[in-house]
């Protein structure tokens, strides 16, 4: 087979969206017969035949069938980057590909990504989950623009990265209505011996609240280990115990999930930043993400 002529596949493609040489000639500005030609050409060129003729119309042969799809693909393609580029380069859609912790509380990390998808331009937002060092590994080999997380990179890492701390929040206890109203009286004490559900990933946070029951002589008994921050709400709204969330977002954790805040607990911090490549941060998605939030801050 000789090499294809993509001018000549171009028109075979127009002839078959539309359905024969006629119409596609008045949509291509050429005559019947120069598309008759090329379209010759090309059929000699792939050697077989794309049309078959019924009763005065072009029927698209097995062969031109399968030649058909993969130039319908590609043109297809084509003709979506060119509108594209047809915009002017401050109205054309943004790409953000964004990693998030899975230690991140869900409702945080919406307000996290809020910026970027507020913008004056439509951006095409893609995001994964999963633990911090495989997506700052990702980061690194450019399958990803920014990572969310609640820890700063190790000091292995950080040389290729620039980080930006978004926010910080005390933690809060949360719990289903009769079980709060045992915890609030004589509290920090009140915890001894109550079932806790635990965030089983290595979440900064987690090692904090740890050390701060033991500061506070309050046994921990742990109902749960649970790898996702929606899941262990959903535990604590059906009274399975009681359970940590980020103070910046009590209101929406008490609204959503139906239980009451217990306490804040200042000494323990839920650090939260954002972590592009040394040079990541033109993209104006990312410049609008990693502006401090005032409103994250308790």
């Amino acid at each position: 087979m000789k090499d294809i002529n993509f001018r000549h596949l171009h028109y075979f493609w127009v002839i078959a969206r539309e359905g024969g040489i006629s119409r596609a000639s008045e949509v291509l500005e050429l005559t019947p017969q120069t598309l008759s030609g090329q379209l010759a050409t090309l059929e000699d060129t792939l050697d077989g035949a794309l049309f078959r003729r019924e009763h005065r119309s072009l029927v698209l042969t097995d062969f031109g069938q399968t030649v058909f799809r993969y130039a319908d693909a590609m043109f297809t393609t084509a003709e979506s980057l060119s509108e594209l580029l047809r915009q002017p380069p401050e109205h054309r859609p943004l790409s953000l590909s964004v990693g998030l912790s899975a230690s991140i509380h869900k409702l945080i990390a919406y307000h996290l990504l809020e910026p970027a998808v507020r913008l004056d331009r439509e951006v095409r937002l893609q995001c994964q989950t999963g633990d911090s060092q495989g997506l700052l590994t990702k980061l690194a080999r450019r399958e990803l623009d920014v990572v969310l997380t609640d820890r700063q990179p190790g000091a292995d890492l950080a040389g290729g990265f620039k980080t930006y701390q978004l926010a910080s929040s005390s933690m809060s206890l949360f719990a289903a209505s009769a079980l709060a109203a045992q915890l609030k009286p004589e509290f920090p004490a009140s915890l001894d011996n109550q079932p806790f559900l635990a965030a089983s990933l290595e979440a900064p946070y987690v090692t904090e609240l740890m050390n701060w029951f033991a500061g506070n002589s309050v046994s921990v008994r742990v109902a749960a280990e649970v790898d996702d921050s929606a899941l262990i709400k959903v535990f604590g709204r059906q009274g399975l115990g009681y359970f940590a969330a980020p103070t910046a977002i009590r209101d929406e954790v008490c609204r959503q999930y139906q239980v009451e805040h217990v306490a804040s607990i200042n000494e323990v911090r839920d650090n939260l930043y954002a972590v592009t490549r040394t040079n990541g941060a033109s993209h104006p998605a990312i410049q609008a993400l990693i502006e401090p939030r005032a409103g994250l801050n308790e």
